[in-house]
């Protein structure tokens, strides 16, 4: 595993798969709010209504309390938007931890024993 770590071509081959991993982040966020939040905030259509007329805090928290579906569904795309962006910056700002590089490179000699039949063999190895 030591001169795999200078290879410049497993290297590159690290780099596409940390890239097909944001992809694969941000496609889920993206899926996220196209198709939970909508039918949350369609859950919440009358309280917003309300809040729209008469905005207090309190009508937001009642409104919250009162829809705990929509509530937890509009949470958890905020959430996962916001652990997306901090895993983001983090890796942009810091660099990649070496534990997820080695867990990517682990990954990437896994996938390079396997050959051709893993799913992920043409976006990495071509």
């Amino acid at each position: 595993m030591e001169n795999l770590n200078k290879d410049p071509i497993f290297n590159a081959q690290v780099q596409k798969l940390h890239k097909l991993t944001v992809y694969a982040r941000w496609l889920f966020v993206g899926f996220l709010w196209i198709f939970i939040a909508p039918i949350c905030l369609w859950n919440l259509r009358g309280e917003i209504a309300l809040w729209r007329q008469y905005f207090t805090w309190v009508a937001v928290r009642y409104g919250l309390y009162f829809h705990p579906l929509a509530t937890l569904g509009l949470a958890f795309c905020i959430g996962m938007t916001t652990s997306v962006l901090v895993w983001q910056s983090r890796n942009i700002l810091f660099g990649l931890p070496q534990r997820d590089r080695e867990r990517l490179e682990k990954q990437v000699f896994l996938i390079r024993e396997q050959g051709a039949t893993h799913p992920l063999w043409k976006w990495i190895f071509q």
